[in-house]
Parts: C-alpha cells; structure tokens; sequence
C-alpha cells in the first residue's frame, strides 16, 4: 500500500515538474474591436526568456508606442514565476478587418509562434464620459494649443506662433515625441531656441493648469489671402490616476498613450495698400533707420573710398532689396560686400544689414554723389515712408584732369561725366625707383662649389663599411633564416591582426592564414590539407613533433572557436601562437 502511494507522489511531482515546464507564448489585446480614433495595445507575454524576437509587421497600424518591454520574477509557494512582455501601442490607418500576423521568439533553441488575430477596425466611437477611464481622464486633462500672436498680419508683418502644452494639475506626462510637424510653406519661418523647458502656472478655459512652451516660431507671410498653418502634433505618455491606493493609501497612477493636436490655424493676410506707394519701394515692412556713408571724402586719384549704404531697425531686413548708388561715371564703382547683422526673436527681425561699395576716382576734381532714397513701410501709421540721405560731396586733389570735362561742360549737364582714357591716365604709377643692383655670385670656388666636390670622396669609405655589414649579414645563415621566418609569419597573420575583437571574422581569417603559409611552405592544394596529410609532410621536413602538434592544435582551435564564446584577449593568444608556431616550422623545415 505504501509503495502504490509512493508511485502516485512521484507520478504527481513529474507531472507537476512537466506543468511548470511547458513554454507559454501568446499575443493578448485591449480589444479585438474599436473606433478608428482609438487605440490598440497588444502585449506578446512568455513565461520563460527567450532570444530574437520578432513582432507582426503591423502593415495596417501605425506604431505611435513601443516596444515597452517588462519583465517580473516572483515566487510563490517555493517555486520560481518568471514572466516577460513586449508591449506596443497602435492606431488603425483605416476602416476594416485586418489580421495580426504571428510574433516569433527563440526560446530554449525552439522558435515558438503566436496565433493570428482579427481585429475590426469602425468609423470613430464617441468616447464616453468615464471618469474611471484612463483614456477619457487623459483628453479631459492634456491639451495642445497653438497661440497665434496676430490673425490678420500684412504681408511681410511679423507673426509668432507658440506652442504651450497644458496638463492638469492631477494628472503627468512622463514623455512626449512630435508625429507631425507643422510645414510653413506660404512662410518665411526660424524656429526661436528654448534652453531648458520651464512648468508654469496658467490658465485654460478659466481652469488652473500648467502649462510648458514646447516650440516659438517666427513668420513672415509671403503670399496674401488665408494661408493655412500646419498643426503639431505629439504622442503624449501620459500618467492617470486610479481608484486603486498602494499600502499607504497613496492613489495608484496608470499610463496611458496619448495623441494630441494643436489644430489647424488660418491666417488672413492683408495686402499693402496701393495708395502712396512709392516707385522705389522694394518690400520692407517695419520701422526702420536709413543711412550713407564714406569712409572718406578727400582723396587722391587712384585711391579708394568705401561707401556704405544701411538699413538698421525693426522688420522684415532679409526680404527686400537695399537701394542702388548712381555714381558720376569718374568714379569707378566695384559691387557691393552685403552684410547682415540681424538677430530674430519673438518681436521678429532686429539689426542692420548693409552693402559696402569700393569707389575708386579717376580724374581730379569734386564729385557729388547724390542723394539715395529707402522707402518703406510703417506698421504703426500703417503708411508708406521715405528717408533720403544727404548730398556727400568727395573731392580728389591730385590726379590727372579730366580734359573731355574741361573742353565739353555740356558732356556734365546730367550729373555724368564720361570717362575718357588719356595717355595720362596711368600717371599715377610709380615710375623712379630705388633699386640697387644685386651682387654678381658664381658657382666656381664658392662653397656650394667646393661641397659638391668633396662630398663623393667622403661617400666611398661610407659604402665599404655598409658593403662590409652587407657580407657579415649575408654570412649569418641562421639569423637570415629567423628574420624570414618572422616575415612570413606578419605576412600570412596580416589579415588576422586587422580583425582582432571581431570573432567570426578572425578565425576566418587566421585559419586562411595558416592553409595559405602550408600551401606556399609544402607546395599542395587545399584539398589536402588533411590533418594527418598535414602531419606526414612537416615530419618529412624534419619538423620536431611538439612543433607539428601545436600548430594543428590551432587549425582545431580555429574550428571550435567559431562557436565557443571567445574575448580579445583570447584571440591575441591564439594570434600570438600562430605566429611563433610559423615561425618555428620556417626554422626547421628543410
């Protein structure tokens, strides 16, 4: 009787041992039916670890969380619980049926599969007004707006957009990441930094909330009419309240995915009135001062000046033209130098930009250069205005005249006067010099001279002392024969030393080595490099045993290490006993 008990207990305990065994390996879903407008979790769960996971492909789902990944050990009445998920969070593309495709996981060298699933995708449920449900909690407490500082800007007028992210009170966000970035196509746009996100206090629809300024940007429209801006939109980790409470009665919070927009926002764009618009009025809306200057304005002929023409202010600085100069036609004027200063904040685009002309006078006499006009317009008069620089008169005192200006007043009546090129015009240069006359040197008797004599005659007892150690060299039979033998052993392993640290790579390559070297050393083909063929020719060159046993022992080492775990350190061990085994084989062998 006690031994039909004792087959029972063992019988229960390798059943129980077979139970606890077996690989569990399932794909579990929030639901197999939902709203195109809801999500989808689906957890793949195993109770043992395994390698080389390999979800679904999701074709039908966009993947807006994960994979999470989870892993928990418990034990409970003695035995060991292991458990292990992989956790991803989805939103339909479309309306339908669709089929989740099996997972795969290595586990124990067994690959194991989950069953497929249906899911049915419907048109948009209107979620209900649960304040038990994680979702519901999370769109009645985080919210994305997008703050347009004007609705209805003139073209070229400053806009910006910030966008303020604002979180209940009783409710986290433990992480966010953009899906859809706004594109400013009828915009001229820059991006304004923010160093470091800062939570404060605010209010949205009269209730209090924090709130961080996630993005500012700068806009200057460049089209008229209702320019559409883009929306942002994120995908928010959001952590919610439960009606579950820890052991100190402290509420549990749960996690939820979360995907917010800032909605689309249209901008009426103003055009600039027609009335009073002046003919040299080039796109600039802003405040704005206007300047010309000289670097000087007494010169010579055939020095230079440079004339400076700025804009400095408040406005749109990159997007017009600066006005031109018109010079008499005795200055010769080279293209401007354009430079910017401009620095770009929340109230839009502050500094100067500029164009510096070179201006180079051929003809003695006073120029005028006449006055330039800037015209723009005042956003804050909502008209049009014109600042003219004052007259600069630039007088050159030397030179040559300009005879065609003398003879013919008339060819000045416009405020041009032609250039006309004389056989004086290059005056100018420099013609009486200071030159002294250099040394005469020769090559006979000096030290060059001398140098390339000796030389050669110092160069003979060097090379009979080289020739000599050349012969005591060539002498050293044994010493020339260890030098080879550890050239061919770097020549052959060269391959090998690239690939130290890489295992596979490595042994490939230190195995080649060594069939090489004994294809080069015994003269035979790859398919007799049998071990014991192997053996039998370097015992037949006269290799000592011990020798033969070790370098064979590499060839099996380079076999199994492909397989076997191997470190650097390893690898250099066996690297550094190939080559000397090389070498010692190309000492011996006869």
């Amino acid at each position: 009787m006690k031994s039909i008990k004792h087959i029972v207990a063992v019988f229960v305990l390798l059943v129980s041992s077979v139970t606890f065994a077996q690989v569990k390996f399932e794909a579990k879903v929030s639901k197999t039916k939902l709203g195109i407008n809801e999500r989808l979790r689906v957890d793949f769960e195993m109770n043992k670890d395994g390698d080389n996971f390999n979800p679904p492909s999701f074709s039908n789902f966009n993947v807006v969380g994960g994979p999470n990944q989870s892993v928990s050990k418990s034990w409970v009445n003695g035995v060991s619980q292991f458990s292990k998920t992989y956790s991803y969070f989805l939103a339909p593309k479309s309306q339908g049926t669709f089929t989740l495709s099996q997972a795969t996981i290595e586990i124990g060298g067994e690959v194991y599969k989950t069953t497929p699933t249906k899911i049915t995708v419907t048109s948009a449920v209107s979620k209900p007004r649960d304040g038990n449900n994680a979702d519901y909690v999370a769109s009645e407490n985080i919210h994305l707006v997008a703050e347009v500082s004007k609705g209805s800007p003139y073209l070229n007028e400053a806009i910006t957009v910030v966008y303020k992210l604002y979180v209940s009170p009783n409710t986290g966000v433990s992480n966010w990441r953009e899906i859809d970035n706004p594109k400013y196509s009828d915009f001229w746009s820059q991006n304004i930094d923010i160093k470091g996100l800062q939570v404060k206090n605010g209010t949205y629809k009269g209730e209090d909330y924090r709130y961080v300024e996630l993005r500012k940007t700068v806009l200057y429209p460049q089209k008229t009419g209702k320019l559409k801006i883009e929306p942002l939109s994120l995908d928010i980790t959001v952590d919610v309240p439960t009606n579950r409470r820890d052991i100190f009665g402290g509420r549990l919070m749960t996690q939820v995915h979360k995907t917010v927009s800032a909605g689309e926002r249209t901008i009426n764009v103003k055009p600039l009135p027609e009335t009073g618009r002046p003919d040299d009025f080039t796109g600039a809306v802003g405040e704005y001062d206007f300047k010309v200057t000289t670097s000087k304005t007494e010169l010579k002929a055939s020095e230079s000046l440079n004339l400076n023409v700025e804009v400095s202010g408040n406005g749109n600085l990159k997007l017009f033209e600066l006005p031109k100069v018109n010079l008499p036609s005795s200055l010769e004027v080279y293209e401007p130098e354009h430079s910017e200063s401009v620095r770009t904040n929340l109230s839009g685009m502050q500094g100067r930009v500029s164009d510096s002309y070179t201006v180079v006078p051929q003809f003695k006499g006073k120029y005028p250069i006449p006055s330039i006009t800037f015209s723009y317009f005042d956003l804050k008069t909502e008209s049009y205005k014109r600042i003219s620089s004052d007259e600069i008169v630039v007088d050159v005192t030397q030179g040559p005249n300009n005879t065609v200006a003398e003879t013919h007043p008339s060819a000045t009546s416009d405020g041009k006067q032609p250039v006309v090129l004389n056989k004086d015009h290059f005056a100018f240069i420099k013609t009486k010099t200071d030159l002294e006359p250099a040394k005469k040197s020769y090559f006979f008797k000096s030290k060059l001279f001398w140098a390339s004599l000796l030389i050669p005659f110092l160069m003979i007892p060097l090379a009979l002392v080289f020739r000599k150690q050349k012969a005591v060299r060539d002498a050293d039979v044994t010493g020339n024969r260890i030098r080879k033998a550890d050239k061919l052993a770097k020549k052959y392993l060269g391959e090998a030393k690239k690939a130290l640290g890489q295992k596979e790579a490595f042994y490939v390559a230190l195995e080649k080595a060594l069939h090489n070297y004994l294809k080069a050393k015994l003269n035979i083909e790859t398919g007799d490099l049998s071990k014991d063929r192997i053996q039998a020719l370097l015992n037949d060159k006269g290799v000592d045993s011990s020798v033969i046993s070790e370098f064979t022992s590499i060839l099996e080492s380079c076999e199994l290490a492909r397989y076997t775990p191997s470190t650097k350190v390893t690898m250099q061990q066996d690297y550094d006993k190939a080559a000397s085994t090389i070498s010692l084989i190309d000492k011996q062998i006869r």
